[in-house]
C-alpha cells in the first residue's frame, strides 16, 4: 500500500489538491468527515471533539480526559484507514503519526499571505482586514495543534517530502508533481513495507485501547510500541499489581505473541481528570 499526507495552510488549495490527486492516483480521500464517520462507528459523539480539531486546547480542556479521548480515537481512525491501502490524508496530523512509515509521502501546501487573505475573502465574503484575521488565526491553531499533540513545527519543510507553492500552481498541476513524485519513489517492496509497519501500528493501537477503554487499567502516559515478534507497553503505574493486569490484557489482543513491560510504578501517582 502507499499513503499520501498532504499537509496545508488555510486558503492553500490543500483540499482542491488532495481531490485532485485522489481522483488521478484512483486513491481513497480521507478527509476531517471520513474520520469522523470512522469514529462514530466506535461508538464515540465525535462532536465533542471539535474543541481539539486542528486547534491546540485551551487551559481547561487540556486537563479533560477528552483531550487524551481525542488524540487516542483520531490515531485509532487514522491508522483504520491507512490499513484499508492506497489514500490521500488531507490535514488532521496524519503527517505525524504516520512519520517514517515506508511508502508515506508527505506533502506540505503553501501560498503567500496576500493571496491566501484574498482567496479567505472570497471564501467567506468577507474584508480583508477580517480576511487577514481569520488566515492569523488559523495558522495559530495549526501550529498549536501540532506542537501539543504531536511536539512537531507544522510549518518546517524538513518534515515533509515536498513542500508546494500554491500561490500561482492550479490544484491539477501540484496533484501532477506530487504524482511524478510518488512514481519516483514508491515500488512494490516500499509498498509491502509500509503494509507490514501499518498492521504493526494498528496492532499497538489495540492493545492500547483494549488496556484503557475495555479493561479500564489505569496506567497513565500509556503507549505501545510495536517491532517484529515483540509488543512494549509502557507507561506510569501506581502499583505493581496493575503493570501485570496491563501485561494479561495486551496478551489478550490477537496478534500478540511476546509482550514485555517497562512500565514505571511510582506509588501514590495521581494525575488530574
Amino acid at each position: 500500500m502507499a499513503i499520501v499526507t498532504i499537509s496545508r495552510e488555510l486558503a492553500a488549495l490543500g483540499d482542491e489538491t488532495a481531490h485532485e490527486l485522489a481522483k488521478i492516483l484512483n486513491y481513497r480521500f480521507i478527509d476531517k468527515n471520513a474520520l469522523e464517520e470512522r469514529i462514530k462507528g466506535y461508538g464515540v459523539e465525535s462532536h465533542k471533539f471539535e474543541k481539539y480539531d486542528e486547534k491546540k486546547p485551551s487551559f481547561w480542556a487540556s486537563l479533560s480526559q477528552d483531550r487524551d479521548d481525542y488524540l487516542h480515537y483520531l490515531k485509532t481512525a487514522v491508522l483504520a484507514e491507512a490499513g484499508e491501502g492506497n489514500c490521500v490524508f488531507i490535514g488532521r496530523g496524519a503527517n505525524a503519526m504516520l512519520k517514517n512509515v515506508p511508502g508515506v509521502l508527505s506533502v506540505f501546501l503553501v501560498a503567500p499571505a496576500d493571496i491566501r487573505v484574498e482567496r479567505v475573502k472570497s471564501y467567506f465574503h468577507c474584508d480583508d482586514r477580517r480576511g487577514r484575521q481569520i488566515v492569523e488565526q488559523s495558522d495559530h491553531d495549526r501550529t498549536g495543534f501540532h506542537r501539543y499533540f504531536f511536539d512537531t513545527d507544522w510549518k518546517d519543510p524538513g518534515n515533509y517530502h515536498l513542500s508546494l507553492n500554491t500561490g500561482h500552481l492550479h490544484p491539477a498541476v501540484c496533484a501532477e508533481i506530487i504524482k511524478h513524485l510518488w512514481e519516483q519513489s514508491i515500488n512494490e517492496e516500499t509498498e509491502a513495507r509500509s503494509g507490514a509497519r501499518i498492521r504493526e501500528l494498528i496492532l499497538g493501537q489495540l492493545v492500547k485501547h483494549h488496556i484503557l477503554y475495555e479493561k479500564e487499567i489505569p496506567v497513565h502516559f500509556l503507549e505501545s510500541s510495536v517491532s517484529p515478534g515483540k509488543v512494549l507497553i509502557y507507561g506510569v503505574a501506581n502499583s505493581q499489581s496493575l503493570v501485570e493486569a496491563a501485561l494479561a490484557a495486551a496478551r489478550e489482543v490477537p496478534g500478540v505473541q511476546n509482550v514485555q513491560s517497562e512500565i514505571q510504578v511510582v506509588q501514590e501517582y495521581n494525575i488530574m481528570p
